[in-house]
């Protein structure tokens, strides 16, 4: 099918309505294609704790026009500081906010994934059909189109599908042959959700460790709310499968790994009973060979997920969907050139992203005894003395993700 200016359109499944099936959504209907949205949540899940943008995720942020939108939903987190049990700081990481060089442990673009999601919806809403309650099950392909199996039972034919369903992506497991593990596990569960804000919760963000590889931190993220987070390191068969478990069942789990930690775990352990978010997650990379299989192509988590720790997760997700709609704006009438541009563009970026996730090192920020959580604060009260972090922030040549640069979009006429 094709419009006016010649060039071709083509009809997009996107299964996934998170960011990066919507920064994908905004870019192809910018291209003249018609995009369908299917999202398993009944209504837009404009959800979840506070995220950030760095890099390259910034300048994609950018392109789209809606850098101000962001500007005007940050959240205020002057910096990080690691306490001790009476919440009293040992040292802090401060954000860089030189607009130079590379983000700390707190970005300058920190953002709920909720006004992220919304600012994301209002600009493609217009050009983009969502469909809400319904998920994409599975597919079949053929040589001139893809058909999509739908969760209530319909289907649909499109000229491509695009898994954008996460980390745990349905497409992705009916795309790769049986029995391939994706994921690059850490051996590292992280549970976060809301609770009331108290007095003493400032613009800090508050990071508490515990003996036994356990770790709490606390950021609020406006005048009423807190978000708390619990992370722990460890490797067995519960840990694993208790993210599959009725959310009763992990939110015993947690409150149970964490009974005697000190400081405010009773408040946080309260507070997530009745909270109106509770997210329970492994830490995993989600790596494999090849993102594309004939019409089916997969986005963000689903093809790349890059773990929370690597501080890229949302910007990888929104820098790929400018590079897959850029190479499909580009070979509309063909296919496996876009797919395989997408895979040659984005790779080296990807690696890269995911290149910095040291499991090594992340267990060094998750220790086992007070002895080395101890030595662990020290180390990092003399650094931050010496403002080590805030000048290798600011004298560091770029970002995570390197020195690569967001490939230019072509015009909208210069594919036909």
């Amino acid at each position: 099918m094709t419009r006016g200016s010649g060039r071709q359109a083509l009809r997009v499944l996107v299964a996934g309505g998170g960011i990066a099936g919507q920064a994908l959504a905004f870019w192809l209907t910018r291209g003249g294609h018609q995009v369908t949205v299917a999202e398993r949540f009944p209504a837009l899940r404009a959800t979840g704790a506070q995220v950030d943008l760095r890099g390259q995720g910034i300048e994609a942020v950018k392109r789209m026009g809606l850098l101000d939108a962001v500007r005007g939903k940050l959240v205020d987190e002057a910096g990080v500081a690691f306490i001790d049990a009476r919440g009293k700081p040992k040292a802090t990481i401060m954000a860089n906010t030189s607009g130079k060089g590379r983000q700390t442990l707190t970005s300058e673009y920190e953002i709920m994934r909720g006004d992220l999601v919304r600012i994301l919806y209002d600009a493609t809403k217009d050009d983009t059909e969502y469909v809400f309650g319904v998920s994409v099950d599975g597919f079949e392909q053929g040589a001139d189109k893809v058909v999509g199996h739908f969760s209530d039972g319909s289907s649909g034919a499109f000229d491509l599908l695009v898994g954008a369903d996460g980390q745990g992506s349905r497409v992705r497991r009916a795309m790769l042959p049986e029995g391939l593990d994706p994921y690059r596990r850490v051996g590292i569960h992280m549970a976060y959700w809301f609770v009331p804000r108290i007095a003493s919760d400032t613009n800090i963000r508050d990071t508490y460790m515990v003996p036994g590889g356990r770790q709490i931190m606390r950021r609020s993220h406006n005048p009423t709310q807190t978000q708390a987070y619990f992370v722990i390191r460890e490797e067995s068969e519960e840990a694993s499968a208790i993210h599959r478990a009725p959310v009763e069942r992990q939110q015993e789990f947690w409150a149970s790994r964490f009974h005697d930690a000190g400081w405010q775990t009773e408040r946080f352990v309260e507070g997530m009973r009745t909270s109106p978010f509770f997210y329970s997650q492994e830490i995993v990379q989600v790596r494999t060979d090849t993102w594309s299989q004939g019409r089916v192509v997969l986005a963000g988590d689903a093809a790349h997920c890059a773990s929370p720790y690597s501080g890229m997760g949302v910007s990888g997700g929104l820098v790929g969907a400018h590079v897959l709609a850029g190479e499909i704006n580009r070979h509309p009438g063909d296919l496996p050139t876009a797919l395989a541009g997408y895979d040659r563009v984005l790779r080296p970026f990807v690696d890269e992203i995911q290149g910095e996730v040291n499991p090594r090192l992340l267990r060094l920020g998750l220790p086992m005894s007070r002895r080395a959580i101890d030595v662990f604060q020290a180390t990092t009260a003399l650094a931050c003395f010496l403002h080590v972090p805030d000048l290798a922030a600011r004298l560091s040549t770029h970002d995570r993700g390197g020195d690569w640069q967001l490939p230019e979009h072509p015009a909208p006429t210069d594919a036909v």
